[in-house]
């Protein structure tokens, strides 16, 4: 029999509200005051197949709260670190409002969204949504360029248009292409045929993108992968869930053969949010109608935890020194 003065408040994964990690709500963005700001985009207005990714940010926050145990922070067993410890101050904004059947109006919203995070000091965290919600996320980091931009995915998502629609998934990387603050793009994961046309390749070439497929990613290793990119620079990631091997996460609308394994994903997010900047980053086309076990949710979230736990601890090595 447990005393009372033993007793501890679990907050366990199944219960309480199920925000990011578990963290606060912000349920005004005018009154935002955090480190760290998690808001859904639950827009699938652009997907070219399987809708669903509208569902995205709810599969994302369920699975975390798997992850949100402990008050003070999360210990990596393999590292001998804790990460995101009381120091940081991370809130669930909620979700852009979405317009349903007019997408450029919800692409107004998320853009106004951003703004209001970059606006009040903190780092915009985004689920989504399809990946079409990128483009307006990166208008929104006007005030932060320039970055570059770094993409784990299968698709290249370069399409000028398709029938006149510019602003759907597959063109998000190509509109960030054409932002003034934008700078290098580094395309990781690409792989498949019919995923993109030989001319948005050579369109995305003669910006200058890096395209690596996961066999070069592999051959070239994490130290290679680093030497591409510009040391000590600022980064916004962008990481389509179908980037990662479709056995681990399921649950999306164009899934791809082959791709990354978590483990790859983990170590090279570890060793960018060391090389550089990381001023913000999305998690987008998780479509959990897809995924009968819950794991593309979960392995979602779980890579979101990593990588904002890898870009806090960097910041406090930095001030450290």
């Amino acid at each position: 029999m447990v005393k009372p003065e033993e007793k501890q408040f679990l907050n366990l994964p199944f219960t309480g509200i199920c925000t990011f990690g578990k963290y606060p709500v912000c349920a005004n963005l005018d009154e935002l005051d955090a480190d760290v700001a998690v808001i859904g985009v639950p827009n699938d207005m652009g997907t070219q197949w399987r809708s669903g990714a509208r569902m995205g940010p709810r599969a994302v926050r369920e699975g975390s709260t798997l992850y949100s145990f402990g008050l003070n922070g999360a210990y990596d067993i393999e590292n001998d670190v804790m990460y995101l410890g009381p120091k940081w101050k991370v809130v669930d904004c909620g979700d852009v409002d979405i317009v349903h059947g007019d997408i450029m109006q919800s692409h107004d919203n998320t853009e106004e969204a951003i703004r209001k995070i970059v606006d009040k000091g903190a780092m915009p965290v985004v689920i989504g949504g399809d990946h079409s919600i990128t483009a307006a996320v990166g208008k929104g980091l006007e005030k932060l360029g320039p970055f570059h931009v770094i993409q784990i995915d299968a698709h290249l998502d370069w399409a000028d248009h398709r029938s006149g629609m510019r602003y759907g998934h597959g063109n998000c990387i190509r509109r960030l292409s054409e932002m003034d603050h934008v700078k290098d793009i580094f395309q990781l994961g690409i792989r498949g045929i019919s995923s993109s046309l030989k001319e948005d390749v050579d369109a995305a070439r003669d910006y200058g993108a890096t395209i690596l497929s996961p066999k070069k990613m592999r051959d070239i290793g994490v130290k290679g992968i680093l030497d591409l990119l510009p040391k000590g620079e600022k980064y916004y990631i962008t990481i389509d869930i179908d980037g990662l091997n479709p056995s681990i996460t399921p649950g999306t609308g164009t899934p791809s053969p082959g791709g990354l394994l978590y483990d790859e994903v983990n170590e090279l997010l570890k060793a960018i949010a060391s090389h550089g900047e990381v001023i913000g980053f999305d998690c987008v086309e998780v479509a959990p109608q897809y995924d009968p076990t819950q794991m593309t949710g979960q392995t979602a979230a779980r890579v979101m935890l990593d990588l904002l736990s890898y870009v806090t601890k960097n910041k406090e090595e930095i001030e450290q020194e």
